[in-house]
Parts: C-alpha cells; sequence; structure tokens
C-alpha cells in the first residue's frame, strides 16, 4: 500500500481538477477574520456538508469494519480447545491461528517517509514530461485492477459471509426468551431446558431459519433445498493444489470467498471499461479494508513512530511542494476516494484512512488482549530445593506462581448471531453464547481512538473551508489519535502494559512461572522459555517407557535387532515397504463429509 500514502490529502473544491480554492478575496484575510467568515460561507455552502458528512461517515466505517476483522488471538490466550464431535455449534469453522501478519519495523518510520517521497516525486516528474497523463492513468488503472483482486475479493467475501450470518444464524432467542440452536448436521433446532446441558429437539421447527420462519410449513424438497443453501454457505472447502517441485500448498475457503472473487473479477472487468467513479471508490474501500486486515505497526511505540515520520513528511509534501496536489489530482486511478454532490466533490487520499487505521486497529487489540490478560490466574507453584544443612528437599510456595492463559474464544461472524439471539437493551452487552460474550469485550482504547480520529477529520475539515486550500490530513489525525491514545493508556494507569504490547509473537510463550508481590501483582518473569518444560519432560516420556526394574536395554536392543532386519548381507537396504507416491500436478477441492449425503 505504498501508493496510499502518497495521496495524503483533502480537497473540497467544485471541480476536482480544481484543487486550490483559494479566493483572492479571502487571500488577504487574517485567520480569525476568515473563521469569522466561516458561518456565512458554510451557509451558502450547506450542500458540502452533506458532502463531507459521506466522507466522515466512510473513513470510521471503514476504520472500524477493518479493525474487527483485523481481530486475532491475542498473546494473552491460549489456543481454543477444539469441541469434541456433536457438541457445541457444528455450522462454526475450525479456528485458524494467523494471528502473526506483516508488521512494521522501528526503522519503517524513517524508511517510509523516503520511499514514499522518491515515488511520489517520480511520478511528479513523469507527469510534467508526458503532459498528458492519459498513457499512465491507462498503464496503473491496468496495474490496480490486479493488485486489487485479492483485496476485492476479501471485501466482497466478508460481506456475503455478513449477510449469510442474518439469514442463517446458529442460534436465535424466542419471544419467550428460549435461546434455540440450528444443527445442519441433524437439521433440526435445539434448546436446553432450565439449567440443564441436554438437548431438546423442537418437531416443530423443521427448517433452518430463524424466528417465526423456523415454523414454516413446507414441502420435503423445498425444506432440503434450504438446508442445502445453508450448508453449503456455511461448511469449511479444502483446496488442494500441487506443482511438482513448486507449489505443495493447502488452504480452507468457503463458498462466499471464491464468488468474492468472482465478483472481485466483474467489477474490475466493468472499472477498467467504465472508469467509473463510484467502481473506483469500491476498489478504495477494499484497499482501504485489507490493508487495515493484513498491516500492523507491531506496538504502540513503533506505529506513534511511523505514523509522525510520516506526519512530518505529509506537512512538507502539501505545504511545501507542488508534488502532492498534482499527482492527487493527475491520477484517475483508486488511491483516493472521490464524493461527488451536486454542485461540488471532496477526495480523500486512502493513506488518510489506511495510516490511522492500523494504528486503530492495534488499539482493538490491545482492547481484546488487556480483556484475556486480566482473566489470567496466578497458580502457586511448588518449587523443591535442597536445604544444604539437612540435606533434605524442602518445598517453597511463597512467590513464585505459574500463570495459567484463559483460552481463547473467537469473536469473528457473531453479527447474525448477536441480531437474533439478544434483546435489543443488550445489544451491545450480549451473553447468548461463549463467542457472543467473547465479542463484547470493553474496547476502551478503540473508542478513544476512534473519537480521537473523529476530531481530528472534522478539524481537517473546518481548516480546509477556513483556508479554501488542500489540507494534508496527516497533520491533524496522527496526533488526533496518537496523543488521545497514549493519553487514556496515563489515565487508565496502563502505560506500561501499552510500552510492552507488542504483536511480534514473543508475548506468545506458554504458561510461564513468576515472582509476585504481596498484593499479588507480577514483578519477575522466571522463566519465559517453554523449551525448559520439554527439557524437564524427556525424562518422564523416558521413564513410561521403562521396565518396574529399571531396565531399558531390552528396548534398545529390540529396535537395533529391528533395525538390521531392514538389510541385505550386502549392506543395501531391503524396502520393508512400497514407497508412496506423490502427485506431478493436482488441484482439488473437497468438501467435508456429510452425515446425511445424497439428501441435497
Amino acid at each position: 500500500m505504498t501508493m496510499a500514502t502518497n495521496d495524503s490529502l483533502l480537497l473540497a473544491a467544485s471541480e476536482i481538477s480544481a484543487v486550490n480554492m483559494t479566493e483572492s478575496s479571502v487571500a488577504n484575510l487574517t485567520f480569525t477574520e476568515k473563521l469569522a467568515s466561516l458561518p456565512a460561507y458554510a451557509w451558502e455552502n450547506r450542500d458540502l456538508f452533506v458532502l463531507e458528512s459521506r466522507v466522515i461517515f466512510t473513513s470510521l466505517a471503514l476504520i472500524y469494519l477493518g479493525s474487527h476483522a483485523a481481530l486475532r488471538r491475542p498473546p494473552s490466550a491460549n489456543p481454543p480447545k477444539k469441541n469434541k464431535k456433536g457438541q457445541g455449534q457444528g455450522d462454526r469453522d475450525e479456528y485458524r491461528d494467523d494471528q502473526y501478519v506483516h508488521g512494521l519495523m522501528p526503522s519503517d518510520a524513517i524508511l517510509l517517509p523516503i520511499l514514499a517521497g522518491v515515488v511520489l516525486v517520480g511520478f511528479y516528474y513523469l507527469i510534467k514530461w508526458l503532459e498528458d497523463p492519459y498513457l499512465l492513468n491507462k498503464v496503473l488503472r491496468v496495474y490496480f485492477s490486479f493488485m486489487s483482486l485479492a483485496s476485492m475479493g476479501k471485501l466482497f467475501a466478508d460481506l456475503l459471509h455478513f449477510l449469510t450470518g442474518f439469514a442463517f444464524p446458529s442460534t436465535w432467542r424466542a419471544r419467550d426468551g428460549k435461546l434455540y440452536y440450528i444443527d445442519s448436521s441433524k437439521r433440526g433446532q435445539w434448546a436446553t431446558k432450565g439449567n440443564s446441558a441436554d438437548q431438546v429437539w423442537d418437531d416443530k421447527k423443521k427448517t433452518p431459519l430463524p424466528g417465526w420462519g423456523s415454523e414454516w410449513r413446507l414441502s420435503n424438497a423445498t425444506n432440503n433445498f434450504l438446508w442445502g443453501i445453508r450448508q453449503l454457505l456455511l461448511e469449511q472447502w479444502t483446496v488442494r493444489l500441487s506443482i511438482h517441485g513448486i507449489v505443495n500448498e493447502t488452504f480452507k475457503v468457503k463458498f462466499n470467498d471464491i464468488l468474492g472473487v468472482v465478483l472481485g473479477i466483474g467489477v474490475n472487468l466493468v472499472y477498467y471499461i467504465t472508469q467509473s467513479i463510484f467502481l473506483s471508490n469500491v476498489m478504495g474501500y477494499a484497499f482501504s479494508y485489507t490493508s487495515i486486515i493484513i498491516m500492523s505497526p507491531t506496538a504502540f511505540p513503533t506505529g506513534t513512530a511511523v505514523l509522525f515520520g510520516l506526519f512530518f513528511y505529509d506537512i512538507y509534501m502539501v505545504f511545501f511542494t507542488p508534488y502532492m496536489v498534482t499527482v492527487a489530482t493527475s491520477l484517475d486511478v483508486p488511491i483516493k476516494l472521490v464524493f461527488e454532490g451536486p454542485t461540488k466533490a471532496s477526495m480523500l487520499g486512502l493513506g488518510d484512512i489506511v495510516l490511522p487505521g492500523i494504528f486503530v486497529a492495534l488499539c482493538l487489540r490491545f482492547d481484546q488482549y488487556m480483556y484475556y490478560y486480566r482473566q489470567r490466574k496466578l497458580v502457586p507453584v511448588e518449587l523443591k530445593s535442597k536445604d544444604e544443612s539437612s540435606g533434605q528437599l524442602v518445598t517453597n510456595t511463597q512467590t513464585q506462581c505459574m500463570v495459567i492463559k484463559p483460552d481463547y474464544v473467537d469473536p469473528q461472524g457473531q453479527w447474525g448471531d448477536r441480531f437474533w439471539s439478544t434483546k435489543i437493551g443488550k445489544m451491545l452487552s450480549p451473553d447468548a453464547t461463549p463467542a457472543l460474550k467473547a465479542s463484547a469485550f470493553p474496547k476502551t482504547y478503540f473508542h478513544a481512538a476512534l473519537i480521537g480520529y473523529f476530531l481530528a477529520i472534522v478539524t481537517t475539515l473546518v481548516m480546509l473551508l477556513v483556508y479554501r486550500h488542500a489540507q494534508p490530513a496527516l497533520l491533524y489525525l496522527v496526533p488526533g489519535v496518537v496523543f488521545t491514545v497514549w493519553t487514556t493508556g496515563v489515565l487508565r494507569g496502563e502505560l506500561r502494559e501499552m510500552w510492552n504490547y507488542t504483536e511480534d509473537g514473543s508475548l506468545d510463550t506458554a504458561d510461564t512461572i513468576v515472582e509476585v508481590d504481596g498484593n499479588g501483582n507480577v514483578i519477575n518473569v522466571v522463566n519465559n522459555d517453554t523449551s525448559d518444560n520439554k527439557v524437564q519432560e524427556k525424562p518422564k516420556e523416558r521413564q513410561a517407557t521403562e521396565t518396574k526394574d529399571g531396565n531399558t536395554s531390552n528396548v534398545s536392543s529390540t529396535g537395533q535387532k529391528t533395525a538390521a532386519l531392514d538389510e541385505v548381507s550386502d549392506g543395501k537396504p531391503r524396502a520393508s515397504r512400497k514407497e508412496k507416491s506423490y502427485p506431478v500436478f493436482l488441484f482439488s477441492i473437497e468438501a467435508p463429509a456429510s452425515d446425511r449425503e445424497g439428501e441435497i
């Protein structure tokens, strides 16, 4: 997303090409006089407020959705335990532990502004040399069309998953308060009776639909068709691709993922033919949404340094050079969002969404980290040490404890379940299922960052109207977001946790032994290396193979005899079993085994 950082500005003009809104009548006014004339100007341009409201809403929506889509298991939680077959909700996905993504480094605070400046200046002089950027725009459209396929596929797939969750939820609540679970494997709905965990099946609810649709009297063919559609949209397929010596990959997909890629290809073709501003914006939405998901500042200090590096870059390029404005208005490619009104238009660079967005997403993941961090348990550890005076083992349990992390509950894909199983009064704090309860973790830093972003972008628009000139949005967005988040950490007394939090994997360790003070606070980590535990476990595993008399020589000698039998007298190994073949080329899409094959 290097191009996204090269368009960090916000414009509003009667024509997109007319970026300089400075008028001779207001050029000589002081700042106070310009501010005083703002209400009259705003009244004369009332439609501009509607236009800028679209800018604010779109940027906030992309950051909000992208941040939630970027949630993954925090290092303060253990991987979720696999449900036993037949228990729980069989329609839920198998959790994939993909908490490691592309993270920024502290050196990027220097490299990113330099690289962005080189690309920006290069485009500027290329546009000046070509005089007419038509050919450059055509080449870049082809480039962005190919580059956006994955982003468009991800955006459309997640949108389809979102709609599927509302049409086919896993659980819903009836008017009498009873919570029903929809089971695709048995094609029925069940609820629990009182405090009992026993499943009580409802014979009246034969359809896979929630609410009043659960008791529709449909023909067997129609009912089987609905169950088949539900299974088609919710089940995971295994895609295998193998090319001899080149590729050997296996990954999980859903039907919506494939359909999303198909829709993305269609939108790209239509955009290339029509050059529609709306479709260009859709591609911009996809770039922003996906970038927030796959990029991470890694840590709060790193994110702060990177943002402030681009903060100074943005100010210099917009206020002191013609590079930014010229390139942004000459290139007609999806590196910006263009909002058109009846008489005016506004433009927002993707960098003004993505760069603060990845920092806001980090805040949401930190909120989730703290949610599980507060649930950890400190279990006293019996450490045996030898008393030199008596020569006996002494057990110490006073100051050292083992940190037991809670199991992670995946909150992804709960929008539909929240809608159908939660009362309006508890919509912000659902507790119908463990996943819904986990999705409602406190989001203090995330909300603070969103408020900071909102106030900063409003300030940007005010300055735009006051000076009637393009504004570097990062000039206001970076301090607004960063200072708000760090101030929140200071007020909550969690500055140490913020500073130490990182997504580079170093915090994702097994249960560790720590030293605690009299108040139960951790003061030192005694053992943070899981390899020591493995070394200590080896003797126990070895003891399991020993006989009661402690003799293990028979085991080793038997292994030596077995190995000797696999060789012939001339020293050449004998084929004890047939060698396994492998495919030269293989591409397959496999569906999971169904308990009701032949009925779909």
